[in-house]
């Protein structure tokens, strides 16, 4: 991963103090409520529901052991002992004191961390796929690049108050598992017929209250102009976006508006101007990044003697051959496996992690892996080079951890908002309607059957817990001060993304999971041998599931 030089920490030393300064004047009425709001919000500080919510920059979902010791002390010391994992890679704590917010920041810059840009109407935490460079089907590792476009970003001042918040995501393989066709600029690493290394740029997607896949601007941009490129994006979009009507101030409804074509015609006026100028990345340049992510000292494994053994130990117990079919993922080196470590149980928000399993998932990182940590989109945890040999014995630990459930992809791996219970925008509690699924799903047999199958909830139309491209989407709206939850089928987030389809009126709370297990049912009695919610939705549309809810 990066490590950060002296200019990186006197940076961000810097802004704690200033923030500290800042506070400091509010807490005693030199700055107003109006004041102060973009000040906090540039230090990644909303205020929620009950407390101020603070959410901590999680470059490209790495971080070290050292990382999570540190972020364990800081839930335990000025939280209530626990952080919660988001869907965009960060992390967010729930409690916070906003007199203490100032030591929390010093706290994680002395581990190199902090919550700069997330929040505000800037560019965000750039996010990419949690195999990065490990991935057997990557084109290229994008974790370089995510890093380059991160510095880029980094207190961009004509970037720093666009016509509203920007998220870019990138990926290096055609499965798409860092969900870029649904950011403000996706990015995929790919080769053209001369075998030369560029990107697909794709802009204007994005969920929330008009959610859009984003359109294809230029099939190919070598690698040299990406940072002009994306100068010109934001440069266009900076200048023409709406900036008097916060839901229309989003990028799609630039694209949307104009068009692609007119849109990418914009932009590539503007990019011949700066084609080759000062942003223009060099092979020098792209070497200094690529060295900070060179492969950890793997060890010399024998693969199939690593398989035999595993197989063994599978067929002495069912419970390890059940986790090691959904939890463990392939790897590009022979010999070792990326883990995933799933953070949904019932009775635990989907995403939250107590302060001594932070640190026992750091113990794990170091004995079982090189120190790192990766977090995903499904707000899931990845151990991301584990020795087969090692499996067992993890998964030992993991269980005994709580993290091994063997869910990883079906029903029960549930996305979820913090809703209702926590946020001050959300209509309705996302929470309880995940912990009802779980329990009301909780035969394995069951999961199975159903296969991969990706169930979203979010508690408002800002939708964090991106329903949209859920294959079952659940939202919480308010009805004259009730709360109802909306059903969307269809969804995807991978490569082919799309967005899902209304099923129709809204149910209370209770009806949910009765809901949900009618959609299954019809699912099951017309799918075909092996075929998945997404293409059985494709084959047959919404009008089957609309008659057996509603009829």
């Amino acid at each position: 991963m990066y490590r950060y030089d002296e200019f990186d920490r006197r940076l961000v030393r810097e802004r704690v103090a200033q923030f500290r300064d800042q506070t400091a004047r509010y807490l005693a009425g030199e700055l107003t409520d109006e004041e102060f709001l973009p000040l906090r919000l540039q230090n990644g500080l909303y205020i929620q529901r009950l407390a101020p919510m603070l959410r901590i920059s999680v470059p490209y979902g790495v971080l070290s052991s050292e990382k999570l010791r540190k972020l364990a002390h800081i839930a335990r010391e000025y939280d209530k002992g626990y952080v919660h994992f988001t869907t965009r890679q960060n992390i967010q704590l729930n409690w916070p004191e906003l007199e203490e917010v100032p030591d929390i920041l010093a706290e994680l810059a002395e581990v190199d961390m902090h919550c700069i840009q997330t929040s505000g109407n800037c560019v965000r935490n750039i996010t990419t796929d949690h195999l990065a460079g490990i991935a057997p089907d990557e084109v290229e590792d994008p974790r370089p690049w995510c890093e380059l476009v991160r510095q880029w970003a980094a207190l961009h001042p004509e970037f720093a108050f666009l016509p509203r918040k920007f998220k870019i995501a990138l990926t290096g393989s055609p499965a798409d598992r860092a969900v870029s066709l649904v950011n403000d600029i996706g990015l995929r690493l790919v080769r053209n017929e001369e075998g030369e290394l560029g990107f697909a740029v794709y802009v204007g997607g994005g969920l929330g209250r008009t959610p859009m896949v984003g359109s294809l601007i230029r099939p190919f941009l070598p690698w040299p102009h990406l940072l002009t490129y994306l100068n010109s994006i934001l440069r266009v979009y900076n200048r023409y976006g709406k900036r008097d009507n916060k839901w229309k101030a989003r990028i799609k409804i630039l694209v949307k508006a104009w068009g692609p074509e007119t849109f990418a015609a914009r932009v590539e006026e503007d990019f011949e101007h700066f084609r080759d100028g000062p942003l223009t990345l060099t092979e020098e340049e792209v070497a200094r990044v690529r060295a900070f992510f060179t492969p950890p000292p793997y060890e010399a494994v024998d693969p199939a003697a690593a398989a035999r053994e595993l197989e063994e130990r599978a067929l002495a117990d069912v419970a390890f051959q059940r986790w090691r079919r959904r939890n463990v993922l392939a790897h590009r080196v022979p010999g070792y496996a990326a883990v995933t470590v799933c953070l949904k149980r019932p009775g635990v928000p989907p995403g939250d992690v107590a302060d001594w399993q932070l640190e026992a998932i750091a113990d794990l990182a170091d004995r079982f892996g090189f120190g790192e940590v990766r977090s995903t989109h499904e707000q899931n945890l990845l151990l991301p080079d584990v020795r087969q040999t090692d499996l067992w014995a993890l998964w030992r630990e993991l269980d005994r951890l709580g993290f091994a459930s063997p869910t990883v992809g079906t029903l029960a791996d549930i996305i979820c908002c913090p809703g209702g219970d926590y946020c001050s925008l959300a209509n309705a509690k996302s929470i309880p309607v995940a912990e009802a699924i779980q329990r009301r799903f909780e035969d394995l047999d069951y999961l199975y059957d159903l296969g991969d199958l990706r169930l979203n909830i979010s508690g408002c139309m800002n939708a964090c817990g991106h329903h949209h491209v859920g294959n079952i989407g659940i939202l919480g709206v308010d009805k004259k001060g009730e709360e109802f939850y909306q059903v969307l089928l269809g969804g995807r987030a991978d490569g082919q993304a799309s967005l899902a389809a209304v099923l129709g009126p809204s149910f209370s709370r209770e009806e949910v999971p009765e809901v949900v297990e009618k959609i299954l049912e019809v699912y099951l009695e017309r799918r075909f041998e092996g075929e998945s919610f997404s293409d059985t939705f494709a084959r047959i549309g919404i009008e089957p599931f609309k008659e057996r809810v509603y009829g």
